[in-house]
């Protein structure tokens, strides 16, 4: 894999990087893990992702593509999306298109769930708005399940992020996300169900979720 480039962000798991029209995803080492469980858990884990990555392209929904993986490096490389933040995008949208744009995010979640792809981290931080496509990234939590519980807890992340940062909409935008989910998704009242009972298990929301 060529030179990386300059460094543009860094969570807990990994640092990204971005070289032109690419971007390069290296898991980071972790000094408490034990050497071996370390590389396995990065390697796992880098090839999960970039499968992840191509499978919800499979299903119909926009990601970056794959263009790269090195086991050796933890690292993979894809395309760089171009756009904006949805988690940005929001506030300057009027009501009726934030309801628009949430049911185009549900029925993208909908094309996961009916792939039994679990995103893992559904936040708008991790969808791009690009020449009217939304483009999902970071499916570094992500995994394959059939599990209505782990599609329940995929729902919570989005509801969560919802009422903490978007709260002024939440209503609005939970709407149009429930439309679209349901449109796409056959199994949408389990889920949705499955989601109000985890919700209430953890308190995470008041009585009305």
């Amino acid at each position: 894999m060529e030179e990386l480039g300059i460094r543009i962000g860094k969570g807990a798991e990994a640092d990204l990087y971005r070289r032109e029209d690419k971007v390069s995803k290296v898991r980071i080492s972790k000094a408490y893990r034990e050497p071996l469980l370390d590389q396995h858990l990065r390697r796992t884990r880098t090839r999960r992702e970039a499968r992840l990555l191509s499978l919800a392209r499979r299903a119909g929904v926009a990601t970056p593509y794959v263009t790269d993986v090195d086991n050796q490096t933890f690292t993979v490389e894809m395309s760089f999306v171009p756009g904006e933040q949805v988690r940005r995008l929001l506030p300057s949208l009027t009501r009726e298109e934030r309801r628009e744009l949430c049911i185009r995010i549900g029925e993208a979640v909908g094309k996961l769930h009916s792939a039994n792809i679990v995103h893992g981290d559904l936040t708008t931080a991790n969808m791009i708005l690009h020449r009217k496509r939304i483009y999902f990234i970071d499916f570094g939590l992500g995994g394959i399940s059939d599990a209505v519980e782990d599609k329940g807890v995929d729902l919570l992340v989005f509801k969560k992020v919802l009422h903490s940062t978007h709260y002024r909409y939440e209503e609005e935008c939970w709407e149009g996300f429930v439309e679209g989910y349901s449109n796409t998704y056959r199994n949408s009242a389990e889920t949705l169900e499955r989601l109000r009972v985890i919700a209430k298990r953890g308190r995470y929301f008041p009585e009305r979720a």
